[in-house]
């Protein structure tokens, strides 16, 4: 099987990951990268024993796949040279800057007919990935987004930086348009909100709850999922599961840490079972990577596609439009 000439546009801090993940892929065959930082260009090239490409148009001559990892605001510019040469893209989120850049990326991957992946690398947590099997419509959803300060990220406001991540998640899960936005956020030490929170409600009647802050004195990255009869705890940061769920009680399979709770005369007892399901290890960002190679190579749907990328970068300006950005 001949492998994907692949190229990656950045070799910032999550560039050198990438490069490193794609060594492992034996799909794919890493052409070099593009770095504009002559300085970090020559380091990673002599780290890494890897060609350092004179500019973007080059790189994208020479490979089948651009992988994008540059800084936001460079996004469109560099996927749309991509798109433009016919070549497929995997592109780091947020999909790019704006929606007007992401309306526009839509049309030239239309027109130059490949396949576009994004980058929402918490889609393959192991801890999300365990817990999938267990989501049935999710009701009310908490998520806690927080972050202690660096200064890498400060070119977007929170919601695009680190908000994002969840508002994806919960598109993944809640297929349901829209009905309402609540949100406020705070400046503190940039130019935008450093702290914000949003409250999303649907037309089936879920509300998801979302706070994201970079101003944080610990790291938290956890989702609380409420739904019938069952409640589910996603850590993406320690990767750990937490299931509840709530049935009649059955002395005969009353575990030795269920809890059993009196509903009253007349009533059912219930009984809480509480689950902590094993994690698989996985690397998200060489899953992810991986799984847009498979969808290459037997001309699949990649498992986050361009739209969804899209959906979720137009959710996080109609937030920011309601802090009045």
């Amino acid at each position: 099987m001949n492998k994907l000439k692949i190229g990656v546009l950045g070799a910032g801090h999550l560039g050198k990951i990438h490069i490193r993940c794609i060594r492992e892929i034996e799909t794919y065959r890493l052409m070099g990268f593009y770095d504009p930082d002559g300085q970090t260009a020559a380091k990673v090239s002599e780290d890494f024993s890897l060609k350092s490409y004179p500019d973007i148009d080059s790189l994208i001559e020479d490979v089948d796949v651009v992988d994008i990892v540059t800084p936001t605001v460079e996004h469109f510019k560099c996927a749309s040279k991509a798109l433009r040469e016919s070549r497929h893209v995997f592109i780091e989120k947020p999909i790019v800057a704006t929606p007007d850049e992401a309306r526009e990326l839509m049309k030239l991957a239309y027109e130059a007919n490949v396949k576009v992946q994004v980058g929402h690398v918490e889609r393959f947590n192991p801890a999300f990935l365990t817990a999938k099997p267990f989501f049935n419509r999710p009701m009310f959803i908490e998520a806690h987004r927080l972050s202690m300060f660096n200064p890498r990220g400060l070119d977007v406001p929170v919601i695009l930086d680190l908000m994002i991540h969840d508002l994806d998640i919960v598109l993944s899960l809640v297929k349901s348009d829209i009905k309402r936005i609540h949100a406020s956020g705070v400046a503190i030490i940039s130019d935008t909100p450093d702290i914000a929170n949003a409250r999303l409600e649907f037309e089936n009647g879920c509300v998801a709850n979302l706070t994201a802050s970079r101003m944080s004195l610990k790291n938290m990255r956890k989702i609380r999922f409420f739904q019938h009869d069952a409640y589910i705890s996603v850590n993406f940061l320690d990767k750990k599961v937490e299931i509840v769920r709530i049935k009649d009680h059955d002395p005969e399979r009353q575990g030795p840490f269920d809890m059993v709770l009196d509903m009253g005369p007349g009533k059912p007892a219930k009984q809480f079972v509480f689950e902590n399901p094993p994690i698989v290890p996985v690397n998200a960002i060489k899953m992810e990577l991986e799984s847009f190679a498979t969808a290459l190579i037997y001309d699949d749907i990649p498992p986050v596609t361009i739209q969804d990328g899209i959906n979720a970068l137009n959710l996080a300006y109609m937030i920011m439009e309601k802090i009045n950005m």
